[in-house]
C-alpha cells in the first residue's frame, strides 16, 4: 500500500494539481471569470428554471435529468468522508484550496459539458452519448488519448466509484446501528444490480428522485449543526485560511500538517467531489438532449457550486466547528462527519449522517456503474459491432466484476482504498485535462457567443 501513496503522490504533487488549476485558470480568465461576472446567467438558467414546465426529452436525457444522475456520482463520500479525510491529512487549510479547486473547476466543468454535448452522437436504443473520449477522439483527433481516458477510467469506476462508496456506506451503518458489513455490502450490491439492469433511464429516475431528497436531508442538518456553534464559525474559517496561507500556522498543527499538505489533498478531494477535470460527470451530460451546448455548461457550473462549494463546505465546517480533534492517527472519513453532527444533535445528527451517506454513496455507485459502461461500449463497440454474444459477455463481466466490488469494498481497509482512488483519478484526468486545454478555443467560443444573446433576456429553457 505504500506503492499506491508514492505513486499518487509522485503524480498529484505538484504536476496534477498545477495541471487542474491551470485548466480551470484558461477556461475562468478566457471566459471573463463567468462563474462570478455571469452569476445571473447561469443562477437564472439552472436554479432559475427548476420550477418551470419543461418539454420531455426524446432520444436523450433532459438537461436536469442528466444533473441528477451526473450529482449522483458527484456528492458520493467525497462530500462526507472525503472532506474530513482532506482535514486530518492536510489540516484545515485544505478547506482553502478546496474552494479554489472548486471555483476555477467551475468552469473546467462548463467547459466538459459543453464539448459533451458539442460531440455527442447516436448510441443504441436511440439515446444520445457524450463524453471525454468523444471529444478526444473527434475534437482533438486523437483515438489513443481517447482510449487511454476509457482505460483509466474503467478501474476509477470500480476504486472511485465503488470501493470507496461501498465501504463508507458499511463503516458508516456499523458505527451507527452495529450492522454487519458484510451483510451491508451484499445488500447494496443486490440493490445496485437491480437497477443497473434498466440502464441509464432507470438510473437517471433513481437519481432523480434520490438527489432533491439527500441534498435537503443533509444539508439542512449540517447547518443546524453548524448553527448550534455559530460563536465558533468566525474562528474556523480564520483557521482555514491562516493555515492554508501562514507555513508558520500550518506547520504548527499538531499533526505536523504543511502548505504543501493541505494544496494536495483541498484539490485532490475537491476534484474526487466535484469531478471538474476528470470528465466522467460530463458522460452523464453528454446524454442530454438540449438547444444549445453552452446551457449543459450552464448547469456544470451549478453542479460544482452544489456539490463542493455548498456541502462540501457545510461538511467542512461542522467538524471544525465541533471541537473535535484532527489527526492523521484519529477517526476520519465518515465516522468524523458524524461524530461532529453528533456533537450537536446528538443521535439524530449521527443517524442523519449514516443515511446521508447512505443515500449519497449508493447513488454515486449507480452513477459509476454507468460511466464505466460506456468506457467499455467506446473501447469495445467498433471492433463487437457484428459479434453481440460477444459484446453482451464483456458487459456480464464487468457488471459482475462491479458488483463484486461492491461487496470487496464493505469489507476493506478504506485509508487503503483512497490511495487507490487517487491514483485512479490522476490517470484518469491527464489524457482529459490534455484535451481540455487544446480545446478550449473551441469550447470559449460558444461560451462567449451564447452568453452575449443571454446577457438582455432570460434563457432558453
Amino acid at each position: 500500500m505504500y506503492f499506491l501513496s508514492r505513486a499518487a503522490d509522485a503524480l498529484w504533487s505538484p504536476w496534477l494539481l498545477g495541471l487542474f488549476l491551470v485548466t480551470g485558470l484558461v477556461y475562468s480568465v478566457g471566459s471573463g471569470w463567468f462563474q462570478l461576472f455571469g452569476f445571473r446567467i447561469w443562477w437564472r438558467t439552472t436554479a432559475g428554471s427548476l420550477f418551470q414546465k419543461r418539454k420531455k426529452a426524446c432520444g436523450g436525457l433532459s438537461p436536469l435529468q442528466a444533473l441528477a444522475t451526473a450529482l449522483a456520482s458527484t456528492m458520493g463520500t467525497g462530500s462526507i468522508a472525503g472532506v474530513a479525510a482532506a482535514l486530518t491529512l492536510g489540516g484545515p487549510g485544505a478547506v482553502f484550496w478546496m474552494w479554489v479547486s472548486a471555483l476555477l473547476g467551475m468552469m473546467t466543468s462548463c467547459g466538459e459539458k459543453l464539448l459533451a454535448v458539442k460531440y455527442q452522437r447516436p448510441g443504441p436504443h436511440g439515446r444520445l452519448q457524450g463524453g471525454p473520449m468523444y471529444y478526444i477522439r473527434d475534437g482533438l483527433g486523437s483515438p489513443i488519448l481517447a482510449a487511454c481516458f476509457c482505460l483509466a477510467c474503467i478501474p476509477a469506476t470500480l476504486a472511485g466509484g465503488n470501493l470507496v462508496q461501498s465501504s463508507s456506506i458499511a463503516s458508516s451503518l456499523e458505527a451507527a446501528f452495529g450492522c454487519s458489513r458484510l451483510t451491508v455490502g451484499l445488500v447494496t450490491a443486490l440493490l445496485t444490480g437491480l437497477v443497473m439492469l434498466g440502464g441509464l433511464g432507470r438510473i437517471a429516475a433513481v437519481s432523480s428522485a434520490l438527489v432533491p431528497l439527500m441534498a435537503l436531508l443533509y444539508l439542512g442538518s449540517g447547518m443546524a449543526a453548524v448553527l448550534y456553534h455559530w460563536d465558533r464559525v468566525p474562528q474556523a474559517l480564520a483557521l482555514i485560511i491562516s493555515s492554508a496561507l501562514s507555513p508558520a500556522a500550518a506547520a504548527g498543527g499538531g499533526a505536523g500538517w504543511t502548505v504543501s499538505a493541505a494544496l494536495r489533498y483541498g484539490v485532490a478531494r475537491g476534484v474526487f467531489t466535484n469531478e471538474a477535470g476528470l470528465g466522467t460527470s460530463a458522460m452523464a451530460h453528454g446524454a442530454a438532449r438540449t438547444e444549445h451546448p453552452a446551457l449543459q455548461g450552464m448547469w456544470g457550473i451549478f453542479e460544482v457550486f452544489l456539490s463542493t462549494l455548498l456541502v462540501c463546505t457545510v461538511t467542512a465546517l461542522a467538524i471544525l466547528v465541533s471541537g473535535l480533534p484532527l489527526s492523521p492517527d484519529g477517526p476520519t472519513g465518515a465516522p468524523l462527519t458524524a461524530a461532529a453532527f453528533g456533537s450537536a444533535l446528538g443521535a439524530f445528527g449521527q443517524g442523519t449522517v449514516a443515511l446521508s451517506l447512505l443515500l449519497f454513496a449508493f447513488s454515486s455507485i449507480l452513477g459509476w456503474s454507468y460511466y464505466g459502461e460506456q468506457c467499455l461500449f467506446f473501447l469495445s463497440f467498433e471492433k463487437e459491432r457484428k459479434r453481440k454474444k460477444s459484446l453482451a459477455a464483456l458487459f456480464f463481466l464487468y457488471r459482475a466484476a462491479f458488483l463484486g466490488c461492491t461487496v470487496l469494498g464493505a469489507v476493506w481497509e478504506p485509508r487503503t482504498i483512497w490511495h487507490l482512488v487517487d491514483l485512479c483519478n490522476a490517470l484518469m484526468a491527464l489524457p482529459n485535462l490534455t484535451a481540455l486545454l487544446f480545446l478550449a478555443p473551441q469550447a470559449l467560443f460558444l461560451l462567449r457567443s451564447w452568453g452575449l444573446g443571454q446577457s438582455e433576456k432570460g434563457p432558453k429553457i
